[in-house]
């Protein structure tokens, strides 16, 4: 098998008979004498706005193989296969994992895999339940606190654009994996190779309920609305956990999996003497514009052939300090993903067609120890202080303000040329007083940087949402390299334990875990 790089289509030819043609010239062979193809990758190179061009990379099999020519873009394909470690012995107990966001779940699966039946213990609801409490809070602000955007069945990543984007390297096929896995399960085949694949939150609930199928079907459990309130721990060593501070469970191996909203779980294990420490993270604000704007700004008159369109933009301010965008949402909406009574949390959703009139993504400013404090849980209380500003500022939902206004320190009365696109409702608010001053003039320095990059993108009625706070854990619970804690059999995992960036960094992350706990047998 021949592995065929920088292949180049035009936006307006991107048809199987012209990429097998292109595959053709590139190998100077014949059409006839490719048996087959297979697309390894695929992006698009949109560099000039004139002639956007498809950028494949495919794996052929045909007839004259010792024949083509090997270049820097014609190699023997050598293939990365993950193989999960197959157990020796079968555990004396079940492995608890406890969370069922993608860490949990990932870790889950293998186990199940593997014949060990897992014992998940969610502290939200299951998928078609936790789906009615969001549309609930949507409508009422009548809030779940234990099944919301941030907690339940999914984990956080449930209600967000399904983005499977990560900057790890693959070596092990770990991440192949993950998509695989997501694929068998309903998600879209496109995903294997499309540069920056999502799965949108429509899909993704369906794909994470399969999954969850197919645990049960291996012998796996489910228990939702179990809140872990205490560890059992003898002589250094887990053997249990404590459920809604009355049930318990017994295992020799539990996989903390609990998301990076978990406080009041942050501060059991602290009281427990579990060893952590604080981390930096990022706060700021969520930014709309019309997606025909950026749309245009990204692929100009190929807009609306090739779809929604992402951005990335990054600046250092003079300071020092990185702002960055963060977890952008094409066409979709920006939604309140509260997680309890008194403070407003924003995040990105869209779904799979990215099809609604607005683009988003938040715009973060990068903090540290030396910012909020040194104590472990000062990050914490920190996003914990804006929440509740934020909250204050919008009288209960979503505060929103213009740039231009946010410029002048004013709160907003109207909105400009269109209308923010949200999951519960907005009311006017000056988010520079819900914000420190160094995070609200990082970003005003910033946008003047983003835009020279996209025209408009510091537009005076472009829609400023408060706050964006939950980028990530701000706490690490420390591991060794066998990925346990101090505590033996205890093994922190995924984003809220501080070893993850998203949905499949800390999907491979329980993989990683899984695959720890089965050559510990």
């Amino acid at each position: 098998m021949l592995q065929i790089r920088q292949i180049k289509v035009p936006v307006l030819e991107d048809t199987e008979e012209t990429l097998i043609q292109k595959i053709s010239r590139k190998c100077k062979i014949s059409p006839k004498e490719i048996l087959s193809y297979h697309i390894l990758k695929k992006s698009i190179d949109a560099r000039d706005k004139n002639s956007i061009f498809y950028v494949y990379e495919v794996l052929i099999s045909c007839s004259c193989e010792n024949q083509v020519t090997r270049s820097q873009d014609i190699s023997f394909y050598e293939e990365v296969s993950y193989e999960f470690p197959k157990p020796v012995s079968l555990m004396k107990d079940r492995p608890i994992i406890v969370g069922s966001g993608p860490a949990g779940l990932f870790c889950a699966y293998m186990l199940a895999e593997a014949g060990l039946c897992p014992i998940v213990l969610e502290r939200g609801e299951k998928m078609e339940d936790r789906i009615l409490s969001v549309a609930r809070f949507f409508e009422t602000n009548e809030l779940n606190p234990n099944s919301n955007i941030q907690f339940g069945e999914g984990g956080a990543g449930t209600f967000s654009d399904g983005k499977l984007n990560t900057l790890t390297k693959d070596k092990m096929g770990r991440g192949k994996k993950v998509l695989e896995i997501f694929v068998q399960n309903g998600a879209p085949e496109e995903i294997l190779y499309i540069h920056n694949p999502h799965i949108g939150t429509d899909i993704l609930r369906k794909v994470i309920t399969h999954m969850r199928n197919h645990i049960l079907a291996l012998g796996g459990e489910f228990h939702y609305q179990s809140c872990v309130t205490d560890l059992m721990i003898q002589e250094g060593k887990i053997v249990g956990v404590l459920v809604n501070e009355t049930q318990k469970f017994l295992s020799s191996h539990v996989i903390l999996a609990i998301g990076h909203s978990a406080r009041d779980t942050f501060r059991m294990l602290h009281e427990k003497n579990i060893v952590m420490k604080p981390k930096n993270f990022a706060v700021g604000l969520r930014i709309e514009h019309p997606r025909e704007m950026i749309d245009q700004w990204q692929y100009g008159k190929f807009a609306s052939i090739i779809g929604s369109a992402n951005y990335k933009l990054t600046y250092q301010t003079k300071e020092g300090r990185a702002v960055y965008s963060f977890c952008m949402c094409p066409g979709g909406f920006v939604v309140n993903a509260s997680s309890y009574e008194g403070g407003v949390v924003v995040n990105g959703m869209s779904n799979y067609l990215r099809d609604e009139k607005n683009s988003n993504s938040a715009i973060v400013v990068s903090v540290s120890p030396s910012d909020f404090g040194d104590h472990l849980f000062a990050g914490m209380e920190f996003q914990q202080k804006l929440e509740e500003a934020a909250y204050v500022e919008g009288g209960g939902f979503i505060p929103v303000q213009l740039y231009g206004d946010f410029c002048k320190n004013q709160k907003s009365t109207s909105f400009g040329e269109y209308l923010p696109n949200t999951k519960g409702e907005v009311s006017f608010g000056n988010l520079r007083s819900v914000l420190p001053e160094f995070i609200s003039s990082s970003i005003m320095e910033a946008m003047c940087d983003f835009q020279k990059k996209i025209h408009g993108f510091a537009r005076e009625d472009a829609i400023l949402l408060g706050v964006e706070t939950r980028t990530s854990s701000p706490i690490v619970i420390c591991r060794g390299e066998d990925f346990q804690s101090t505590i033996q059999g205890l093994y922190p995992c995924g984003e809220g334990a501080g070893y993850a960036g998203g949905i499949t960094t800390a999907a491979i992350d329980g993989i990683k875990v899984a695959e720890k706990i089965v050559l510990s047998l």
